[in-house]
């Protein structure tokens, strides 16, 4: 078995067919929704330009979750230990 054989998997003249009939079938599905390279490439960086912003809103909400709690914890820890240092 050459190395070529062994890194594609199979013969390279059967990959090409494989390969070719595949690119058919991908090529007739586009078509039939008319989209083309660009419209995925254009999908998937919008796609990841909502997770990227999500990603910032949801620690934007953390920090403001943060606050919130810190109103009511940092009083209570300070006067909880004000009470246990007279002690």
């Amino acid at each position: 078995m050459s190395a070529l054989t062994r890194f594609l998997g199979d013969s390279p003249l059967r990959v090409i067919v494989k390969l070719l009939v595949i690119s058919l079938i991908v090529g007739f599905v586009m078509s039939a929704f008319h989209w083309s390279p660009w419209d995925i490439l254009d999908a998937l960086r919008d796609a990841i330009l909502r997770v990227w912003n999500m990603g910032f809103s949801a620690l934007e909400n953390v920090f403001r979750y943060i606050l919130l709690g810190a109103v009511i914890v940092v009083p209570v820890f300070l006067i909880l230990r004000l009470l246990s240092y007279r002690r």
